[in-house]
């Protein structure tokens, strides 16, 4: 089992910063990418971001250079640096990874969600 523990939500006025993390933990071969979904109330969940172990890096168009998202292997961490918030960034922040199992088996893990409220 592989275990997503994500921190650094909260309230924050527009125009402000938050940055959060992701660090997965467990039994595992790789994982490959990590990245960010968000959920606000009333809609599906969506991409926000991801980076592979490699560094290569995709971004939402919403996101695009306001945040950032870098990776520490050693730590198996995850974090997005979330610049220039809006209001419209509010939502719940889910951590995701694709993890390789020992077992050659690969599978899809979430955090359990942390939240982001951008105050106007």
């Amino acid at each position: 089992q592989v275990q997503l523990v994500e921190t650094g939500g909260g309230l924050v006025q527009a125009g402000g910063s938050l940055r959060l993390s992701c660090a997965a933990s467990g039994r595992f071969l790789s994982i490959d990418p990590m990245g960010w979904y968000r959920q606000a109330p009333g809609n599906q969940r969506e991409f926000v971001a991801s980076i592979t172990s490699a560094g290569r890096i995709k971004f939402a168009d919403s996101v695009m250079g306001r945040f950032t998202i870098s990776r520490d292997n050693a730590k198996n961490t995850v974090y997005l640096q979330m610049n220039s918030l809006e209001p419209e960034d509010t939502a719940v922040y889910y951590c995701n990874a694709q993890v390789l199992a020992p077992n050659g088996l690969t599978a899809i893990y979430w955090g359990q969600g942390t939240q982001v409220t951008v105050s106007s």
